[in-house]
Parts: structure tokens; C-alpha cells; sequence
């Protein structure tokens, strides 16, 4: 997986290192190219260069959103501009798999695709970890829990709870304290901080929403 730490929220991955970094321009635009539709004021057609700053061999969950790195920038405090335009990302980005969602019949969002899971597998994961990059560091996200118990058993809409939980997650980045924006937390081997945690929610969800946006019928981005 690459972390494209100057475009917050920006990865590719692949099933090799090579790969992956050949992915990467490609990537860098389609996440540009979103950033425009949803009112990001960026250049789509201005001409960019990538370096690789930083190659990680060792650890766990290399290459699936390791939750065990932390890159040099992931220290630095949060500051409200920043918040606010990462925050205004992750709604777009969580609108857009909501968007979709609803277009979907029960049986659209159940079908086996020929490679990997169903794409209410695929939603259903989005919803069940991402509390889990900035709880940590703001001790708990309230309501995000029931909203999710509540998609899985049916008693809520995908995109309803898509939608919930973004609102949600938005409220408690936008209430942390200014010890929580420069704090960092370790426990165990995971060391975190709420620029980390909200530059996971920002990757989680563009990974998925480009991996639906490859099969038949899927979102466009």
C-alpha cells in the first residue's frame, strides 16, 4: 500500500511493491478528480512527481492499512483548517458509498462477485472499523456502536447508517480538545494520534469506495 501523505487520505495498493507504486499516479488523480467534483478547489491537470520517502519492510498488516505505522507527519498537532478540509473529504467520501448504496437492491448488495466479497461485506466493514482510528485518542465516539448493531441486523439502511456515522465521527474530530490534536497516545506496540487516526478514515474509505468503483456497476469516480 502507498501512503500519499502530501494528499491526506490518497493510497494505492497492489499486490506488490512495484505495483502498487506503479498504481499510484493513477490513484493521485482519481482522488484529485473526486476532491473537484465535491468542491475541493484543486488542479486536476497540473503535472505532479512522486518520491518514495519512506519503505516499510517489516511489521504487521503491511499492505492492508497497517494500524502499527505512524509516519513522521502523523506526530504533528492537528490544526483546525486541517481538520476541517480532511473532515469535509471524509463526508464526500462517506456520501459517495452512501449514494451509491442506495441505488443498490438487496440482491445487488448480496451478489458474489467472481474475486473478493459482496459489496455489503465491503460496506459493512467500512461502518464496523472506523470508530476505531480515533476513539483511542478522544476516549470513545457515542452512538456509533448501536448505529452499526443496527445495520447489521437489518433495522437500518446501509446508506442511513453510512450517513450516521459520518455525522458522528465529524462531531467528535471537530469537539477534540487541543490536547487531543497534539496528543499521542501508545498502547502496546500502536502508537496514535488524531492526525493518524483521521488520515485512516480518510484512506479506509477511499480504498473501498475505488475497489467498488472497479467492479460492474460499481460508484464512479
Amino acid at each position: 500500500m502507498v501512503h500519499v501523505l502530501d494528499l491526506l487520505g490518497c493510497i494505492a495498493n497492489g499486490p506488490t511493491t512495484d505495483e502498487a507504486l506503479a498504481a499510484a499516479p493513477d490513484a493521485i488523480r482519481a482522488y484529485l478528480r473526486f476532491l473537484k467534483a465535491h468542491g475541493e478547489d484543486v488542479n486536476t491537470d497540473e503535472p505532479f512527481s512522486t518520491e518514495v520517502a519512506q519503505h516499510v519492510t517489516e511489521g504487521m498488516w503491511l499492505g492492508n492499512g497497517s494500524p502499527y505505522l505512524m509516519f513522521a507527519p502523523d506526530l504533528e498537532p492537528a490544526g483546525e483548517a486541517e481538520l476541517q478540509l480532511w473532515l469535509s473529504r471524509f463526508t464526500a467520501l462517506r456520501g459517495a458509498l452512501a449514494s451509491w448504496a442506495e441505488t443498490q437492491s438487496d440482491a445487488d448488495l448480496d451478489s458474489a462477485p467472481a474475486r473478493g466479497r459482496t459489496a455489503r461485506s465491503i460496506l459493512m466493514h467500512v461502518l464496523g472499523v472506523r470508530a476505531s482510528y480515533v476513539s483511542p485518542v478522544l476516549g470513545g465516539v457515542a452512538g456509533v456502536s448501536s448505529v452499526v448493531t443496527a445495520a447489521e441486523r437489518g433495522e437500518l439502511p446501509l446508506a442511513e447508517a453510512l450517513r450516521q456515522t459520518a455525522s458522528m465521527l465529524s462531531a467528535a474530530v471537530r469537539g477534540a480538545t487541543p490536547e487531543q490534536r497534539s496528543g499521542i497516545i501508545e498502547r502496546g506496540q500502536i502508537a496514535r494520534s488524531l492526525r493518524k487516526g483521521v488520515r485512516r478514515m480518510l484512506e479506509h474509505d477511499w480504498e473501498h469506495l475505488a475497489e467498488l468503483s472497479r467492479r460492474p456497476g460499481g460508484p464512479e469516480i
